[in-house]
């Protein structure tokens, strides 16, 4: 499948390199015109650059129905699956990429589950049905070290699983041996990631879901990437608060965790609600065949876990707060477990394709 994959790329590489129409689209073009011919890590560099803005596939001449059947971002995003695959670090677990809307759905209810499970076992029934208020409310129905261990061990195999796959799709296709660290192209990645610049398509927006242009999928891929931030902003002030000031949640609800979280969560719900709309009207044909399940499920699942997030906080002082704390743990559970074999990797590749990118540009 990869090897059908590259000949395909090649194949509508080399056409483009030939016409060169598109190169203010992205970066994507201007990268493949510093090359005369390409090779797989190449191929794999340029397919993990390409943003799926979609705006070249409607503006091509040689596009379906015409006899070079030229469908640019499908080449990129079939290829860039494959890589997905490729990189996965420990390898057995890429099978996770086959089927992942499965995959991840099948994850989320298990981690529910097992949550419930042990939290019942543990606790009781009583605990869990129970009003708490005040501090160490959270924790009198899941006990601290609950919660602490176990995220902590799994960001922490999150983080190794992103770094090996990193650094073997850095060796792939890096063949200058340029540091992955250097500060003025790691510079410029970030400020092009921070404007979402390549989803602009050159200016007028992407061809996305159909022929217009438009900016609501970057505007929407906004909401998302800064409310993100902002949870992580506030998950950071919260574990301050807790481990360094000795402040346990839940916090009030002007407190800098409670607003900085809340206005994060609202933009996610907002992003991927809007993406996944999107996402449902799309014109298929410029998409990888087996890409659909796992953008959808990704979304639905972040989607949730930042639903059931802003539910904990709206009956935290009823009844309901235990069940409502189960299925959210069990949620972030989940999100964290698919985090390195799902479509969360999108982001990171593409940052790594951008670091090089701008390596690239500097040296022309």
């Amino acid at each position: 499948m990869q090897k059908k994959a590259i000949n395909e790329a090649e194949r509508v590489l080399r056409i483009c390199n030939s016409c060169r129409y598109c190169e203010g689209f992205c970066a994507v073009f201007p990268a493949m015109e510093l090359r005369r011919t390409f090779t797989e890590g190449d191929l794999k560099y340029l397919a993990n650059l390409c943003h799926n803005c979609r705006d070249c596939y409607y503006a091509c001449q040689y596009a379906p129905p015409h006899d070079f059947d030229l469908n640019f971002p499908k080449a990129m995003a079939e290829l860039r699956l494959e890589t997905y695959k490729e990189f996965a670090w420990p390898n057995f677990l890429s099978g996770l990429f086959h089927r992942n809307g499965l995959a991840v759905t099948l994850i989320s209810i298990l981690c529910v589950f097992f949550v419930a499970l042990l939290t019942f076992i543990s606790q009781g029934s009583e605990v869990v049905e129970g009003v708490h208020t005040g501090a160490n409310s959270f924790y009198n129905v899941i006990p601290y070290w609950a919660m602490l261990l176990p995220f902590t061990v799994l960001a922490g195999l999150a983080v190794l699983c992103f770094w090996k796959s990193v650094s073997h799709f850095w060796k792939e296709t890096d063949t200058n041996s340029r540091p992955l660290f250097g500060f003025g192209a790691n510079m410029g990645a970030t400020w092009d990631v921070l404007r979402l610049k390549y989803l602009d398509g050159g200016g007028h927006g992407c061809n996305y879901p159909d022929d217009r242009f438009s900016m609501m999928r970057r505007n929407l891929h906004h909401f998302v990437f800064y409310g993100f931030a902002l949870c992580l902003v506030s998950t950071t002030i919260a574990a301050i608060y807790d481990h360094v000031l000795h402040l346990p949640a839940p916090y009030p609800l002007l407190s800098w965790p409670v607003v900085t979280g809340t206005i994060g969560g609202i933009s996610i719900l907002i992003g991927t609600a809007g993406l996944l709309f999107l996402k449902f009207q799309m014109d298929r044909e410029p998409a990888a065949r087996h890409s659909f399940g796992m953008d959808v499920s990704f979304g639905v699942l972040l989607f949730l876990v930042n639903l059931t997030g802003l539910l904990l906080l709206a009956f935290r002082e009823t009844s309901t707060m235990g069940m409502m704390l189960i299925v959210h743990i069990g949620l972030v559970m989940a999100l964290f477990i698919t985090f390195p074999f799902g479509k969360f990797v999108h982001g990171v590749y593409r940052y790594i394709a951008l670091v090089r990118n701008a390596q690239e540009q500097s040296e022309v």
